[in-house]
This record gives structure tokens, C-alpha cells and sequence, in this order.
């Protein structure tokens, strides 16, 4: 189906393309700040504190699962609020994530540890884990889906990568606050240092609180429902007309491997005595990466709104391939010069090229009124699989965790599924914002709606 060219840039009636893409970048630096403080500590800290000090390796093993079990919460969080979300609007499903993130990275760090309460520590653990999973589901979805609808038609890519630099702006900040918390003397940071980063969270959940209810419900959200009425039933809608751009995605969310094998598995390796890197060194690297990436990230988007979504996206997912290879190897060398350039040109540019486009360029795949539920549910299962690639990983490593080898080949092989979903994808960069995913059988989606 043919579709007219973009109109002059221009803002929708009621559009808040900038007030939406701050809410975007501030819940996402505080969903992003949570999640990766849990990942520092589950590399760092947690196989010590929560799990048997008598066998290292099988405890490191065990934390590092829990990392993962946030992802395997995360397509039932996202049939939830994916639901919701194409219901009810994005602005309640952003402030609902906001709080339950919040509230869950607290309580991670009021929790008791293995020698005060045994077993039911990493039990209390978990259920914390999902609770954070659940949130990540709907916050990605709903600030990628809330930018692109007020964004001008074609700066989409633009504004709607603010999600993404969110993103990374709350690695960087988890990772600066680990610096010097990672300083401290064992028995004060094993006792309570590790906590204050945790609870340090409340206060970006508050600011963040603040600036997302003052934003306005899009103004495609707001005129679909008003003239046609929102979907019954905005899952069986979206697997009856949109199913195989629902595997486009989960496929392309396979990336986000190349992020949890950097920040997590890749830690926990250059840390151990197989390298012997010291935790601040590698936490540098870490932030400096993301500080390059707050400047790449909008820089490719810009591009992807000029050439397309898709040879830029393809250029982050294949060169990522290649780059955590060389990464990996620059650790395993035990250079930190080494370390550093790779880390930095890996996750800091070429992988940010992948991770900057995907916000747009899977929004542009669904309508408006199923846009929430598709990018949640495709998203969040892809993720799931991305997040147990550090668990995976660990055990390709082999009984030393050193193969590193096997753990860049299992890498770029992760990074196959996001190329062939961009090679399957039509280009939608210049299609008008109100006729993003439409179909020939539109007329039977618009029979599926009900009135707002």
C-alpha cells in the first residue's frame, strides 16, 4: 500500500513533543537507574549477600539468575499494561510504572540478608525482582508510544529516542553511584553500603512523578478514542493484524543481549580473579560508555529520521556483532587501554545506533490503537531471552568462567534474529503518524473498537 509523503515538520493540535520526550527520558533514567543498580549488585555484591559464600561460583551463578527473572516477568507485565495502555491511555500507564519501580528498588534495599533470615532472603529477593520486571514491561512501551504520538511526523525518530537516552542516562548514573559505594571496606559495604544506591531511588521517582502528571494524553490517543472508540480486546486485535510484526519485534529485542552480556556478565568477568580488573576500573568503563552514548543515541535517531529506520538499525545490530567480540577479547587481555576503547566504540556508538532507532522504529509498526500492547508484548519477550543471555552465558563460560570466546560467538549470534527482522521490516519513516500500521483490513479493526 503506497502512503503519502511527510508533510512540513510540524507539531500535532496538542502536541508536547518536548515536556513528553523529558517524562520519556526521566522514567526511563529511573526504570534504567533501578534495573542496572540490581545489576551491578548482582555481579558485585549479591552472590555474598544473599546467596552460600561456600561455593563462589555456584553463587555468582544464582544472583546472576535473579537478574533474569525480572525479564521472565516481563511479558506477563507487558500483557497487562499493554492492555491497559491501549485502553485506558499512556500517561496512567507511565505513572503507575513510575511508582511500582520506585517502591520495589526500595524495598531491595531494606531486604535482610541470607545469615539473618536463611533462605528467605533470596526468596524476598525474587519477588522484589518481578515486581521491578513487571514495571520495565509497561515503561518502555508507554514512553516510546506517548513521544511518537505528540512527536512532529517526521523528527519521530528524534524525539522518541529521548526513551532510550533515559535509558542510558540511568546506567550512568547507577554507575557513578556504584563507584564509590564499590570503595568501601567489605563488611561496610556487604552490611549497608550496597543499600543507600537502592534507596537513593525514591528521590528520581518523585521528580519523575511530578513531571508525568502534568503531560497531556496524546493527541492520537485522544482523537482515536473520541472519533472511533478504543479496541475490546487490544491483545486478540493485535494478533489477528499485526502477528508478524509482533515476531518482528521480539526478534529485534534480541539486542538488548549485547546490553546484559556488557554491563552484567562481562562485569562479573573482568572482576574475577580470571582477569583480576578492579570493580572501579570496570565501572569507569561503564560510564563512560554511557556518557558517549547520551550523544549517540539522539545523533543516529536524527539520521533515521533523514535515511530510514532500517539501515540504521541494521547498522547497530551488525556492527554490535563484531564489536562485543573485540570487547570481549580487550578483557580478556587485561589491558585497560584496550578495555576502554572497546568498551567505548561497542556499547557507547555502534550499539547505540540499534538501541537509539528501536523506540521509533517499532512504534511505526503498529497503530495507534494497538501501538502500547504491540511494543509491550513484543519487546518484553524478546528481552526475557536477552535477560537470561548473562545466565546462558555464565554456563557457556565453562567451569572457570573464562571462555570468553564462546561467550562473543553466543553474543553475535543473539544479534542474528534483530538483523533478520530489520531486513523483513517496511521503511516508515516517512509515513504520516496517523497512518502507521494501517492495513487493507482496517475497516475489520475498526469493527473490533468500542467508544471511549
Amino acid at each position: 500500500m503506497s502512503v503519502p509523503a511527510l508533510p512540513a515538520a510540524a507539531v500535532p493540535p496538542g502536541g508536547q513533543p518536548k515536556k513528553a520526550a523529558l517524562a520519556a527520558w526521566i522514567g526511563s533514567a529511573l526504570e534504567y537507574y533501578d534495573f542496572f543498580i540490581y545489576g551491578s549488585a548482582a555481579a558485585l555484591i549479591f552472590p555474598k549477600v544473599f546467596f552460600d559464600e561456600s561455593d563462589p561460583a555456584n553463587a555468582t551463578l544464582l544472583s546472576l539468575a535473579t537478574f533474569g527473572v525480572a525479564y521472565a516477568a516481563r511479558p506477563v507485565g507487558a500483557l497487562f499494561l499493554g492492555h491497559f495502555g491501549d485502553r485506558i491511555g499512556r500517561k496512567k500507564i507511565m505513572v503507575f510504572t513510575l511508582i511500582l519501580m520506585g517502591l520495589s528498588t526500595f524495598l531491595i534495599g531494606c531486604l535482610p540478608s541470607r545469615a539473618e533470615v536463611g533462605s528467605l532472603a533470596p526468596v524476598l529477593l525474587v519477588l522484589c525482582r518481578v515486581l521491578q520486571g513487571v514495571s520495565a514491561a509497561g515503561e518502555q512501551a508507554s514512553a516510546s508510544s506517548m513521544s511518537l504520538e505528540h512527536a512532529p511526523p517526521d523528527r519521530r525518530g528524534f524525539f522518541t529516542s529521548f526513551t532510550l537516552s533515559g535509558t542510558q542516562g540511568g546506567q550512568l548514573i547507577a554507575t557513578l553511584v556504584f563507584i564509590p559505594v564499590s570503595q568501601l571496606p567489605d563488611d561496610q559495604l556487604l552490611s549497608w553500603g550496597w543499600r543507600v544506591p537502592f534507596w537513593a531511588s525514591v528521590v528520581v521517582a518523585v521528580t519523575g512523578w511530578v513531571i508525568r502528571r502534568k503531560l497531556e494524553e496524546t493527541p492520537a490517543f485522544a482523537r482515536q478514542a473520541a472519533a472511533e472508540g478504543v479496541v475490546r480486546l487490544p491483545l486478540v486485535t493485535l494478533l489477528r493484524h499485526h502477528w508478524a510484526d509482533v515476531l518482528r519485534v521480539v526478534g529485534g529485542a534480541l539486542i538488548a543481549s549485547v546490553s546484559t552480556i556488557f554491563t552484567v556478565w562481562a562485569l562479573a568477568y573482568a572482576t574475577s580473579d580470571a582477569v583480576g580488573m578492579s570493580k572501579t576500573s570496570m565501572l569507569w568503563v561503564g560510564a563512560l560508555a554511557n556518557l558517549v552514548a547520551l550523544g549517540a543515541i539522539p545523533a543516529w535517531a536524527t539520521l533515521s529520521d533523514r535515511i530510514g529506520r532500517r539501515p540504521v538499525y541494521l547498522i547497530g545490530a551488525v556492527g554490535s556483532a563484531v564489536a562485543m567480540c573485540g570487547y570481549l577479547w580487550a578483557v580478556s587481555t587485561g589491558s585497560y587501554p584496550l578495555i576502554m576503547l572497546f568498551g567505548v566504540v561497542a556499547f557507547g556508538v555502534v550499539y547505540s545506533a540499534a538501541n537509539g532507532v528501536w523506540p521509533s522504529f517499532y512504534g511505526e509498526m503498529f497503530s495507534t490503537r494497538v501501538r502500547l500492547s504491540g511494543m509491550a508484548l513484543g519487546t518484553q519477550t524478546g528481552f526475557a531471552v536477552a535477560g537470561f543471555a548473562v545466565t546462558f552465558a555464565a554456563r557457556i563460560a565453562g567451569p572457570g568462567g573464562d571462555d570468553w570466546s564462546a561467550v562473543a560467538l553466543f553474543t553475535a549470534a543473539l544479534c542474528v534474529p534483530p538483523v533478520v527482522a530489520a531486513l523483513t521490516a517496511r521503511e516508515t519513516h516517512r509515513v504520516p503518524t496517523e497512518l502507521l500500521g494501517e492495513r487493507p483490513e482496517s475497516a475489520a479493526v475498526r469493527a473490533e473498537t468500542v467508544s471511549a
